[in-house]
C-alpha cells in the first residue's frame, strides 16, 4: 500500500516541526512549507495526499492557496488550522473546499482523526 503524503504549510517552524515529528512517526511521509508560496513553487502538490495548512500567513493566506489548487481543479483534501476562529472564517474555508478547520491547540488524535477522514473521503487511501 501506498504510504500517503501530508504535506504542512505554516510560517511557524515549531508547528511545522511538531507536525512533521508526529505525523511521520505514525508512518506517513510529510513534507513541509514555511509560506503557500512554496508550497504552490514545489513540486509536492501533485504527490501530496492531504494539505495541512495555517489560514494566516505572511503573503499569501491558506485560503488563496486552496482558490489556486481549486482553480487547478485539484481536489485534495485540505485541513486548515487556525488559532483565530470565527463563523465567518469558517463559512470562508467551507466555500473555498476545505475538508474542515481546527481550532488551535487541538489534540493530535483529532489531527489524526481529520486527515483520515480526508484520506477515506479522496479514496487515496487511508492512514498507515
Amino acid at each position: 500500500m501506498e504510504v500517503p503524503v501530508i504535506s504542512v504549510v505554516d510560517d511557524d517552524a515549531s508547528v511545522r516541526a511538531a507536525a512533521e515529528n508526529f505525523l511521520s512517526s505514525l508512518g506517513y511521509a510529510v513534507h513541509t512549507f514555511a509560506s503557500a508560496d512554496d508550497f504552490l513553487q514545489s513540486a509536492r502538490l501533485e504527490d501530496s495526499s492531504c494539505v495541512v495548512a495555517d489560514v494566516q500567513m505572511p503573503g499569501m493566506s491558506g485560503l488563496d492557496l486552496l482558490k489556486i489548487i481549486r482553480g487547478r481543479g485539484n481536489d485534495i483534501p485540505f485541513i486548515f488550522i487556525t488559532a483565530f476562529p470565527s463563523e465567518g472564517l469558517r463559512a470562508r474555508a467551507a466555500k473555498v473546499g476545505a475538508d474542515v478547520l481546527l481550532e488551535k491547540p487541538f489534540s493530535s488524535s483529532v489531527l489524526i482523526d481529520c486527515i483520515n477522514a480526508a484520506l477515506n473521503r479522496n479514496r487515496r487511501g487511508a492512514g498507515p
